[in-house]
């Protein structure tokens, strides 16, 4: 494994960063950023991490808060203590029980390329500004509507309903 490959650039947890930041790799940010962060890599938001920006990257991990939209080109993967209030666009969303997600999301290939093409952007609808967002505090699973449709063999699973979910205790 070359040098370059394992290269991570970190932003500590006693950092606070406002403006705009571009990486070719991965970049973990466990401080607070305001702004906009863009990488052709993955971004991690470590649990301690508070960011009030637009992200733009291959692949987002959040473990932290993230308010701001959110661009994957990859995935995005919303860990159990994730807290996101944003729009969400990517090929894949994995939400992680626990994980709190307020927001619309736009999910699948065609998605993300109507959102990066510079010709016929897509923006995301804005939420009413009088509307606050619900904050799941119980570890009941994640809240979400889900806009999108599944791909290949996920096409023909049932959607995900309160009611689809299996009783507690159950294996």
């Amino acid at each position: 494994m070359g040098e370059h490959e394992s290269q991570i650039t970190v932003i500590g947890p006693d950092t606070k960063i406002k403006g705009e930041m571009t990486f070719e790799r991965t970049a973990r940010i466990l401080g607070k950023f305001e702004g906009k962060v863009t990488t052709a890599g993955e971004l991690q938001v470590g649990s301690s991490a508070q960011c009030q920006a637009a992200l733009e990257a291959g692949t987002v991990i959040v473990d932290g808060t993230v308010e701001g939209d959110i661009l994957a080109r990859e995935r995005v993967q919303l860990n159990g203590s994730a807290r996101v209030i944003g729009d969400v666009v990517a090929e894949k969303l994995i939400v992680a029980e626990g994980a709190s997600f307020s927001g619309h999301c736009r999910v699948g290939p065609e998605a993300v390329k109507q959102a990066s093409s510079p010709k016929s952007p897509v923006h995301l609808p804005e939420a009413a500004p009088e509307a606050k967002p619900t904050v799941v505090t119980k570890p009941t699973g994640p809240k979400f509507d889900w806009v999108g449709q599944g791909v290949g063999a996920e096409a023909s699973k049932p959607a995900w309903s309160p009611a689809a979910r299996p009783a507690e205790g159950a294996a």
